[in-house]
């Protein structure tokens, strides 16, 4: 039976809670104020803290920060007067989960318990699978908290050791090249080196020589002897990027090297051994440009051994904030911006936007935002105009930094905010928001607003 920690000083209220949870299958713990959140946590482990905001001794605030201090990890879901939100949204940026205004709807807050179970056992989960793995697995800057990234991660981290080949597969700019690179320096070969080739940015004619090498006078302008990238990558890993743009004459070539480890230059008649692992990334689809007869089907089988699909952007959103955060703490740094973060609205814009051109489709349009911005927040305007509807407005809001809060929480809190600017006008706020009046309503029933 999981167990919450309720801290309230109005003994009413406390009461109230108390009998709804049991109700709902919980075990209760009480406090009546903040200060006495830490001794209780010393000497009983409880699952979730249901915690007021204003307290007498010492309020909710001050008691996130205490135990976050204290490195206590306890999931914390606060609780808030109406007139107080962005006292909650601070309190979240703390570390508290969620939060739930007075009075407090008791089915919605039973929903908001179950998913910061869920959530933790998500978390537990994830934990302990990189322990298996392996505490030392560097991901670098591969970013991702969605279910789909976690898969890549967890596959990142079985195959990375071994010698086999991998073939990445993705769209443009879904990050390719940075997973092609965790795989190598998380392997055996990590103090080996890492030769990167793109594939269709070569002339086919230029790519055999820069792939295999090539002996002095094989063709006009080869004054000396050149050792092409396998060569190169002796002892470590060779990315080949775009393989599918590659000529079923070099793909028969490579076939060879991965068949018999070994290769010979052009215009040369003498074998160069070679240990090389290939990791092949490609945007298109190999399996029809099989059918088709444009790609060999037995290298296919050979690059396959272990296939990894990245995800576009546009199918992991919950991405996007965490992402988003990353490349402006960048780019504020690198253009010595002191940015405090994003509006919920262009955050909002950004998970609704398709992404054709993925994360680095993002990045760029965070750099532009970055250099455009003159004050302490992301808004619509700094966006690219593709990504901003005709007519929105930008209604006022707090700061938000991304790390600690869902989509959901800044769609949420945007919309409360236009709520109030307009005094409770759902249509003049559907128009700010630049969304359908039936989209509103439905979104405030969704967060009981």
């Amino acid at each position: 039976m999981k167990k919450i920690l309720i801290v309230d000083d109005d003994s009413a209220h406390r009461t109230m809670l108390k009998v709804n949870l049991v109700e709902a299958g919980y075990e209760i713990v009480e406090a009546d104020d903040g200060d006495l959140v830490l001794p209780i946590l010393v000497e009983q482990p409880v699952d979730l803290i249901l915690l007021d905001l204003k307290m007498v001794r010492m309020g909710g605030m001050e008691a996130i920060k205490l135990l976050r201090e204290k490195g206590r990890v306890e999931p914390i879901i606060v609780i808030t007067a109406f007139s107080s939100v962005e006292s909650a949204v601070e309190a979240m940026s703390y570390g508290a989960m969620d939060y739930v205004t007075k009075p407090v709807d008791i089915e919605a807050l039973k929903l908001k318990v179950s998913q910061a179970f869920d959530f933790e056992a998500l978390r537990e989960e994830n934990e302990e699978l990189r322990k298996r793995l392996g505490e030392h697995f560097d991901f670098g800057n591969i970013i991702g908290r969605s279910a789909a990234m976690q898969k890549v991660f967890e596959t990142l981290a079985l195959v990375a050791p071994s010698d086999a080949t991998v073939l990445i597969n993705g769209e443009s700019g879904t990050g390719k090249e940075l997973i092609a690179g965790a795989l190598h320096h998380n392997s055996s070969r990590k103090n080996g080196p890492f030769i990167k080739v793109n594939c269709a940015a070569l002339h086919e004619n230029l790519l055999e020589s820069e792939l295999f090498g090539h002996e002095r006078g094989a063709f006009t302008g080869a004054d000396s002897r050149r050792s092409g990238r396998f060569e190169l990558a002796n002892g470590g890993t060779l990315f080949l990027d775009e393989i599918g743009d590659m000529s079923l004459q070099t793909q028969a070539k490579i076939l060879r090297v991965l068949q018999e480890g070994e290769l010979e230059r052009l215009g040369g008649s003498s074998t160069v051994k070679v240990d090389v692992r290939l990791v092949a990334a490609t945007h298109k689809n190999l399996d029809n440009m099989v059918k088709e007869g444009s790609f060999r089907q037995d290298l296919f089988f050979r690059l396959s051994v272990v296939p990894i699909e990245l995800p576009p952007l546009k199918e992991r959103t919950e991405d996007i904030p965490v992402l988003a955060d990353f490349f402006l703490q960048r780019y504020g740094k690198k253009n010595k911006k002191d940015i405090k973060g994003f509006h919920p609205q262009a955050l909002i814009l950004l998970a609704r936007y398709s992404w054709p051109g993925n994360i680095r489709e993002l990045e760029n349009s965070i750099e532009r935002a970055t250099i455009l911005c003159l004050g302490e927040q992301i808004t619509p305007k700094e966006l690219p105009p593709q990504m901003v509807p005709e007519d929105y407005q930008t209604v006022a809001a707090p700061i938000i930094s991304p790390g600690g809060l869902t989509l959901k929480d800044m769609e949420r809190e945007t919309i409360r905010a236009t709520l109030e600017r307009t005094g409770g006008n759902k249509s003049q706020a559907a128009k700010l928001l630049g969304i359908a009046r039936q989209t509103l309503l439905n979104k405030i029933k969704e967060y009981g607003i």
